[in-house]
């Protein structure tokens, strides 16, 4: 038996679970460049906006992540696709978030993104830039103190990006 994850479309049906990874995560503001008061509403509106190809993954019949991916800007930037991800906290060094990047590199090459660019990867985020670095990924930019970390002030984030070969 496989311990990766079952990774599938997102349906209404997962807006609790959904809700759940990231609601703690917004609240922290250390990761992701969402208001921290955000609604429910407004952050699965968000994440499941009709401009985005939204999926969980699950092991052992609970939703342990979840991840958008669109495009990055419209015109003549939309060959370039972007992401958010998000891994619950109690599944964190289990392979889920390398998961869910293996499967969106995968799923944007077989939408015909041609690259993949993360905006804003806050530089305190050592964790993520080691896996997306590990998943192909280069800083391109480095953002002088362009997040507002709860705790530490102002800090830099990276732009990460890479280009997708077809296979």
């Amino acid at each position: 038996m496989s311990n990766e994850p079952t990774i599938r479309p997102a349906t209404a049906d997962h807006h609790a679970a959904i809700w759940a990874l990231i609601e703690p995560v917004i609240r922290a503001g250390e990761t992701l460049a969402l208001p921290r008061d955000m609604t429910r509403d407004a952050a699965l509106g968000f994440w499941m906006a009709p401009a985005n190809d939204a999926f969980v993954a699950e092991a052992a019949g609970e939703v342990v992540g979840s991840y958008f991916l669109h495009a990055n800007q419209l015109g003549g930037g939309s060959h370039v696709a972007n992401c958010g991800y998000v891994t619950a906290q109690q599944a964190t060094g289990r392979g889920i978030a390398r998961a869910m990047c293996r499967h969106s590199i995968d799923h944007a090459r077989a939408r015909g993104f041609r690259a993949m660019q993360y905006n804003i990867v806050v530089s305190t985020n050592e964790r993520a830039i080691r896996l997306w670095q590990a998943m192909g990924f280069a800083i391109v930019g480095r953002l002088p103190g362009a997040f507002a970390h709860p705790a530490l002030g102002d800090v830099d984030a990276f732009v990460m990006f890479q280009t997708l070969r077809p296979q």
